[in-house]
């Protein structure tokens, strides 16, 4: 017996040489077409005056795909694995009326577009075409799509945007929080919000069920105030000195440059001109182009990170990709540096909080941070606080070296690891 399809399964079927007809073990007569070329579709085969006969339901997950002439896809709509199982059953319904599905009279008939309708305004496929439209713009698009697939579309993704109710989402982040933790529960929130409150600025009747309450934890309790002591920085520097390559440079660059974890994590060796740090606006939270002049101790940890051959990263561990799996390493750093309870993220609080100790104007450290100056300020101050940072940035090199090293022969920094 056939296997069920699920969205994972229906996404990453891959093409062959020839094209081939996959069996949904979860709705009988249902089959994902899939071409050689890569575009997929979905088809009911079922038999009329003992005959086998092919209704094309139309693309899958919107991939484009041309239709089988034969039998054409109903108004063309693209559908989802919900969509098509519930178009399939309707499809099969007029098979048992006695009725061909295929031919023109009831393709083109009232029924099939209300269906067609009906599929198109689930909350799964409202979603993806949410994302489709907006997910360029948001740069947590991937994890907010892998969130839903996982927790939502299994509960509410077939339903009726129109009909699902309040106390159905309050359902699901119940078990949502019961299962995972009431931070992503707020997270699913927020995400199944955003996604109703731009269907509903699209459409004229439909009102969000989502409404100000839902959360589980309030934003000021979220907040992190962990900040490393003094004998906590010394122990991970030291720990980061002897650390393996990249993860303990990363850390090392991390606390230097203020900067957040995947900004770091990510960084090419074009991004440094000359002593500067150019981060593109698309790897920015701001959207805006960041220029963080590098302290001579920040130089210092990028010309010791190991060059992998072929490989533009400057953190990488296979000269592929940017370093990841960041929990594994992190918990080997723990137990080498003897400290634990402290995230990644911290180190930028830490390195901001250093530079109020060490008497970095409170501007140029926000800046230094990637913060933007709001308000007239920010309008009408175009300066660009090149100098200023680059001050702040070697008063926090300074500021550390001072930890890490707190007797009179102080080790320099600047120094090649």
């Amino acid at each position: 017996m056939a296997k069920a399809l699920t969205t994972v399964a229906v996404r990453n079927a891959k093409p062959g040489i020839a094209r081939r007809e996959i069996p949904d073990g979860g709705c009988r007569g249902l089959y994902l077409v899939v071409q050689s070329s890569g575009a997929k579709s979905w088809a009911v085969r079922y038999r009329h005056d003992g005959k086998p006969r092919k209704f094309t339901l139309g693309d899958a997950l919107a991939e484009a795909c041309e239709a089988d002439p034969d039998s054409p896809a109903v108004d063309g709509a693209a559908l989802t694995l919900a969509g098509a199982r519930k178009l399939a059953a309707d499809v099969l319904h007029q098979v048992q009326q006695g009725r061909d599905p295929a031919s023109a009279k009831v393709r083109t008939g009232e029924t099939m577009r209300r269906a067609a309708a009906m599929v198109a305004d689930t909350f799964e496929t409202i979603a993806h075409e949410y994302f489709r439209r907006e997910g360029s713009k948001l740069r947590s698009a991937p994890q907010q799509i892998s969130a839903l697939t996982r927790l939502v579309f299994p509960v509410i993704g077939d339903r009726q945007i129109a009909n699902i109710r309040r106390s159905e989402i309050v359902h699901l982040l119940d078990a949502i929080e019961d299962g995972r933790g009431p931070v992503m529960a707020d997270r699913t929130l927020a995400y199944v919000g955003k996604i109703m409150n731009w269907y509903a600025s699209r459409t004229d009747d439909f009102r969000s069920p989502v409404v100000r309450g839902m959360s589980r934890t309030r934003s000021r309790e979220r907040a992190r105030e962990r900040v490393l002591a003094d004998d906590e920085i010394r122990a991970v520097w030291q720990a980061a000195e002897t650390s393996p390559a990249p993860f303990g440079k990363l850390i090392q660059f991390i606390v230097l440059t203020a900067a957040r974890r995947d900004e770091a994590a990510k960084m090419m060796r074009g991004e440094v001109i000359n002593s500067d740090w150019v981060l593109p606006a698309g790897r920015n939270k701001t959207k805006l182009d960041l220029c963080r002049p590098l302290s001579s101790a920040a130089q210092a940890v990028l010309a010791s990170a190991p060059k992998l051959e072929g490989c533009e990263y400057v953190f990488s561990t296979d000269g592929k990709k940017p370093i990841a799996g960041y929990s594994r390493f992190k918990a080997k750093f723990d137990a080498a540096s003897r400290t634990s309870g402290w995230t990644i993220h911290d180190l930028r609080r830490t390195a901001r909080s250093l530079m109020s100790r060490c008497g970095v104007p409170t501007d140029h450290a926000e800046r230094c941070l990637g913060h933007v100056v709001g308000g007239v300020r920010g309008v009408y101050d175009r300066h660009k606080y090149h100098a200023e940072m680059l001050h702040a940035y070697e008063a926090l090199a300074a500021q550390i070296e001072r930890i890490v090293s707190p007797s009179e022969n102080v080790v320099n920094l600047t120094k090649a690891r």
